[in-house]
C-alpha cells in the first residue's frame, strides 16, 4: 500500500507538470501575436526544412473540453519514490491528448539514469556496482558459502530482457586456488546476477536498451498510449 501511493503519487505529479506545461503554452498563445505580424499582412508559411519531421496534425475527433499538443519534452534532475531513484530523466511525448479522461500519450520515450547503488542496495552483501572495460559492469559483494565469508567479483554485459535490466556474470572471481574458485564460483553465480525492474515511472513503458556509463545505467523505455495522470 505505502509503495502503491507512493507511486500514484509520482505519476499524478508528473501528470500536473505537463498540465501546467499546457496551461502555460495556452496563456502565452493568447496574449502574443505572430512575430512580424503588425498590420504588415499574413505571414508567410514557412519554409520546410530538409530532413525535418512533418508536422502532426491534431485527431479530427478532438473534444470541445480536450487539449491536444503535437509534441511534449519534460526534463526531470532527479526522480525519487519508495525505493526507488532516477537521475537525468528526459521524456518526449507525442500526441498528447489532456481531457476528462486525463492526461495521455500515444508515444512516449523515457531516458533516464539508474545509480549504481540502487542496483547494489538490491543486491546486498555490502555489494559495490561499478563500471569496466568493454561497457561492462561489476559487481563486488560478500556471499557466504560452505561457513565462510567470501568476497566475489563478477564482470558482465548489461541488456534488457523482458523489459528488466539483467546482467548475467561473464566472469567470476572469489580468489584462491582455481580447484576451489570454480565450484565456488557455480553456487554464487545467482548472488552476484543482476535482474533489476525500473520503477517509478508510468505503467506502459518497457526497457528497450540500455547501456552502462560512469555514474550508472543508461536506460531507453519506449511505450504507446501512456498514461501520465489521472
Amino acid at each position: 500500500m505505502r509503495w502503491t501511493r507512493a507511486k500514484d503519487w509520482l505519476i499524478g505529479a508528473l501528470g500536473m507538470l505537463l498540465l501546467l506545461a499546457v496551461a502555460v503554452v495556452g496563456l502565452w498563445w493568447a496574449v502574443s501575436d505572430p512575430a512580424g505580424a503588425g498590420g504588415a499582412g499574413p505571414a508567410p508559411a514557412p519554409s520546410s526544412t530538409p530532413g525535418a519531421a512533418p508536422d502532426t496534425e491534431a485527431p479530427a475527433d478532438l473534444g470541445e473540453d480536450e487539449v491536444w499538443l503535437g509534441g511534449l519534452t519534460l526534463d526531470a534532475g532527479t526522480v525519487v519514490s519508495a525505493g526507488s531513484t532516477l537521475r537525468d530523466v528526459q521524456a518526449v511525448g507525442q500526441d498528447v491528448v489532456t481531457g476528462p479522461d486525463g492526461l495521455v500519450a500515444a508515444r512516449l520515450s523515457v531516458r533516464a539514469t539508474v545509480p549504481f547503488d540502487v542496483v547494489a542496495g538490491e543486491l546486498g552483501g555490502g555489494a559495490e556496482v561499478r563500471p569496466a572495460d568493454d561497457g561492462q559492469v561489476t559487481v563486488v559483494r560478500t556471499v557466504e558459502t560452505l561457513g565462510r565469508d567470501v568476497r566475489v567479483t563478477a564482470t558482465g554485459t548489461v541488456e534488457a530482457q523482458a523489459g528488466r535490466l539483467v546482467m548475467e556474470p561473464q566472469a567470476i572471481d572469489v580468489g584462491g586456488p582455481d580447484f576451489l574458485s570454480g565450484p565456488t564460483a557455480a553456487v554464487v553465480r545467482s548472488l552476484v546476477t543482476i535482474e533489476h525492474e525500473i520503477e517509478g515511472l508510468p505503467e506502459g513503458l518497457v526497457l528497450r536498451d540500455v547501456t552502462v556509463q560512469g555514474d550508472g545505467f543508461r536506460a531507453d523505455l519506449q511505450g504507446e498510449d501512456v498514461r501520465l495522470g489521472p
